[in-house]
């Protein structure tokens, strides 16, 4: 089966293939060409590789367990999970004070890590705003005792570390009368029921569009829209294509996800085939297979279980999970939009951060390999992954050979030189009938990843 991701941009006479296809896509179909706009727009992102998600909001005070009921699903759907009131859950907002928040910190953090970007939830699906938003007093100034617009610090922070922003917004909305609100308290009932709240048209009208427009225009600096919650059957797509049009006449720069059209196939996150309104697909808690040719695309994923703050959910992945998982993304032609879930009081969970400050590490000796890398030009090898930039080609090496020499398919081409990344250390290269073989050190250099530069005469 063959599954495209259509770029729409409405108002014109353009039609653009993201080329969302599948592993399957033949050999001799070629995506259409993108314009110079939608390229230019796009090229800061696949540069990047590497960006942060935060899911945070009021559900990090329940932090997985309502009246001693624990939830087994992630953090920040508790409220539909357990089935809370609107008004009972209306007094976690109520209490929602982070006054350890240090947007600094955070932005500081993601560029110790080598993040490049942030994807932070203005609004999630509970309805209420991170910002100070005129369209509603259901927010952090208004509703709360905290009293700050949490997005303008982060915008202020992130822009002076060199961190593009991004913004999550939930289509749906379980605290609205015309959203998900109908369903009180199984919000999201409609998920699964071809009932549609009547009201949900104004909704979008007068609530959903209005808050988009003021996310992009009130902060500086905003690069991306990510959008979620498009699978209710009151949101259609042609809602999804006006709301991507709207954007790009608001601000052609921003990049906007595929979840803000109906083309969306469950977690793989790539498009049914159609004309789908968006820029990239999003597969969720997965990696492909295969590279997708012609693709933007992003995995995100989470550091454990949830998205939102759980106390209870200890399953961290490890360094070397984390990392792999990155080059393992990017050798696929993808980025990794990797998620915390800060506390109540706005921390970043101490385990997500020992793990961000270890990526760091790794990538301040071995970024050239992530930052602009292309896709693999050869298929997976055993003992790890490929990236590719210009006439370079890297070798990142997970299992290292016990004989010290390092075979690669001849597919590659012809090879001038090869050296350790991390130290700029010459390797010595000889052919067989098979391979290119490359005389690595006795043991590796680093155990996670060790990048063999290789590159073409």
């Amino acid at each position: 089966m063959k599954n495209n991701l259509l770029h729409i941009l409405l108002g014109t006479l353009l039609l653009n293939v993201l080329g969302c296809a599948s592993s399957e896509q033949k050999k001799d179909e070629k995506p259409a060409e993108e314009t110079t706009d939608v390229m230019d727009k796009m090229e800061w992102w696949r540069d990047a590789r590497f960006g942060m998600f935060v899911h945070w909001g009021p559900y990090a005070i329940p932090a997985g367990e309502h009246k001693g009921v624990k939830t087994d699903h992630i953090g920040e759907w508790i409220m539909n999970d357990l089935h809370i009131p609107i008004k009972e859950y209306e007094e976690y907002s109520k209490q929602f004070n982070p006054v350890d928040f240090n947007a600094e910190e955070w932005a500081a953090l993601m560029k110790e890590a080598g993040m490049k970007y942030i994807v932070i939830t203005t609004k999630h699906h509970d309805g209420f705003c991170l910002w100070d938003s005129k369209i509603t007093d259901y927010d952090i100034m208004d509703f709360s005792p905290y009293k700050r617009d949490i997005l303008e610090e982060l915008a202020k922070a992130c822009k002076k570390q060199g961190i593009a922003l991004g913004f999550y917004h939930s289509i749906m909305d379980w605290h609205h009368p015309q959203a998900q609100a109908i369903w009180e308290p199984n919000y999201n009932k409609s998920r699964k029921d071809t009932l549609e709240n009547p009201e949900f048209s104004q909704y979008y009208k007068n609530y959903l569009k209005p808050q988009v427009k003021e996310l992009l225009t009130k902060y500086d600096g905003v690069k991306i829209i990510w959008f979620d919650g498009e699978w209710i059957p009151a949101y259609k797509t042609e809602m999804g294509k006006e709301m991507y049009q709207f954007i790009s006449e608001i601000n052609p720069e921003v990049i906007v996800n595929n979840r803000v059209d109906k083309g969306r196939q469950g977690m793989s996150g790539f498009n049914a085939e159609g004309v789908f309104a968006g820029d990239f697909g999003t597969p969720e808690q997965e990696i492909p297979d295969t590279g997708m040719p012609g693709t933007d695309w992003e995995s995100c994923m989470t550091m454990n279980d949830t998205w939102g703050y759980k106390s209870f959910d200890h399953n961290w992945k490890s360094d070397t999970v984390l990392i792999q998982n990155l080059i393992d993304i990017v050798s696929k032609g993808g980025n990794f939009l990797l998620n915390v879930g800060p506390t109540a009081e706005g921390k970043i969970p101490a385990p997500s951060v020992e793990r961000l400050k270890a990526m760091g590490k790794w990538m301040a000796k071995n970024s050239e390999s992530i930052y602009g890398s292309s896709a693999s030009p050869l298929a997976k090898p055993k003992w790890g992954r490929f990236t590719q930039k210009g006439d370079k080609i890297y070798a990142h090496v997970f299992n290292w050979p016990e004989n010290g020499n390092l075979q690669i398919d001849k597919a590659i081409g012809d090879i001038s030189k090869a050296y350790l990344l991390a130290d700029k250390s010459s390797l010595e290269l000889n052919t067989d009938a098979s391979f290119l073989n490359v005389s690595l050190p006795e043991t590796a250099p680093d155990g996670i990843a060790t990048v063999v530069v290789l590159e073409k005469k």
